[in-house]
Formats: C-alpha cells, structure tokens, sequence
C-alpha cells in the first residue's frame, strides 16, 4: 500500500527537522509531504534541505485548509492511505504504524489517543475539561464514542481521504471531521498513544480563541447532525 505522511506546519523550523527525521527513521517507506501554510519562518528551506515534498501555500488557509490540502494530494496522488502527523513534535512517529495496522481491521479512519491509557502529556486541565465535552458532544449527537477526538494523530484509508479531499472543516476541524466522517457511514476506531508537549514555540489557541472554539465546534456539530447522511457517490456530483 501507498502511505503518505501529512505534516501541516506553520512557523514550525524549530519542530520539523527533528520531526522528519524520526519520521525518516521510523517509517523509511513512507512518503512525506509537508504543507506549509505560508510560514514567515525558515520552513520551507528545511523542508528543501531534508528532500521532503512541499506544497508551499500562497496565503495562509489556516489548520483546516491546510489539512485538506494534503488530502487532495493524497487523493489526485492515488495513495491508499494517509496519515495525519502535526508538525509540532508531539506525535511519535513510532505509532504511526498502529494507526495504518489499525485500518487493516475494517477502520475508515484511526486516530492516536492520549485518554485511553492515560500516558505521557495530557495537556492542561482546562483543554482535558473541553476534550471531554467534545467526546460526549459527539456521542450524543452520532453515537460514536472517542475519547480524543482533538486529536489531530490520526490515519484515513481511501474513501475517508476522498470525503476529506471534497469537504473538510476550516479552522479547529478535528471534532467536526469525525461527525462529518460518522454522517457517510464510514467507522472510525482509536488506539492509544503517548504524547509529548510542544517542543518549540507555542499553540495558536489562546484564552479568547479557546472560547470561539468551544462555541463554534458545539455549533458545527449540532447542525450537522440535523442534516440527513451523506453518501460518498453524492460528491461527484
């Protein structure tokens, strides 16, 4: 199978190189493509310099168009299966083939949790509070039960990377891209995974934007779920 590594990264220099690396390292049969979503930094320079492939944004699309910029390359690219990394060092490479084993079980799509084991960094206590309610957000709402569902280490076999490639959330997509997934019918499962903190820099989501976030998700959600089931076949119309 083909497996493409999706690393969205801005202002990530401090992150990547060590990032790529493991990445090399651990999963050398890997293909590699970062999307950088118009970086001030030296990004795309260390991407050139570690022979990885770049898509070099024109204008900043934020996390959610850069995402699913990596799965229309992922999709029009014709791999099997593609895999979501974050380009701030907190995803080990090492799990990345559980996730892809994970798929060979039936999954659409498989995401890395940090909650199952209770291992390693569990972020702050506030984002654990606001983890929770998205996880029983979504249960009520789909049925589904993940008890990370922010998290943004996650595994897509074909069809799930067609539905993202035509239709991906904007900006702070993760929840929203598993109902969207649950609407057409395609499973999601979870394994667990440590993570670590942010090795460089820091995380655009602050106290103000913390807020838009809860509400706009909760939002997202909801309506969504009033919406009737997609079917794949409906994109290409």
């Amino acid at each position: 199978m083909k497996v493409l590594i999706i690393i969205p990264a801005y202002n990530e220099e401090k992150n990547l190189s060590g990032l790529l690396d493991k990445i090399k390292q651990t999963c050398p049969e890997c293909n590699i493509v970062v999307v950088n979503d118009c970086s001030k930094d030296r990004t795309r320079v260390i991407c050139i310099n570690g022979n990885v492939n770049v898509i070099n944004l024109p204008v900043n699309l934020g996390i959610g168009g850069a995402v699913q910029t990596g799965y229309k390359y992922a999709f029009y690219n014709n791999f099997d299966i593609a895999v979501q990394v974050d380009g701030d060092g907190q995803h080990d490479p090492q799990y990345i083939k559980l996730l892809v084993d994970e798929l060979g079980k039936g999954y659409n799509m498989c995401i890395g949790s940090r909650f199952i084991n209770k291992e390693g960094f569990q972020s702050t206590l506030i984002r654990r509070m606001g983890i929770k309610y998205f996880s029983s957000l979504i249960r009520i709402f789909t049925g589904c039960i993940v008890t990370d569902p922010t998290s943004g280490f996650r595994a897509c076999d074909r069809k799930a990377i067609r539905l993202f490639a035509s239709d991906y959330p904007r900006d702070y997509p993760e929840p929203e891209a598993i109902v969207n997934i649950t609407r057409c019918k395609l499973t999601v499962s979870e394994i667990p995974v440590i993570m670590g903190r942010r090795e460089e820099g820091k995380s655009s989501i602050n106290a103000v934007k913390s807020i838009y976030y809860i509400v706009k998700v909760s939002l997202a959600i909801i309506i969504s779920s009033f919406y009737k089931n997609k079917r794949l076949e409906d994109m290409d119309q």
